[in-house]
């Protein structure tokens, strides 16, 4: 994947439209993630990506390069 196939990916888990949200967005510039929205990118994680995160993982994403961060440590974003 991509860095703009999971900011695709992210933007539509928060219904948000891609061509507003990039690395430097942050967590506080997106509404639907809040509490609930942790849930289901718990969720969309696991589901998509078999990626479990720790609550302290969680708590330190603080912008959207942060999400991008643990896709690619993870191996689901390309190197490039």
């Amino acid at each position: 994947m991509t860095s703009e196939e999971a900011t695709k990916w992210i933007a539509e888990l928060f219904n948000e439209d891609p061509n507003d949200i990039g690395p430097e967005t942050l967590r506080d510039d997106i509404p639907e993630w809040d509490s609930i929205g942790v849930l289901n990118l718990m969720a969309e994680l696991d589901a998509d990506f078999e990626i479990n995160l720790t609550d302290q993982q969680i708590s330190g994403m603080h912008k959207v390069s942060d999400l991008l961060a643990v896709l690619k440590e993870n191996g689901k974003l390309d190197q490039t």
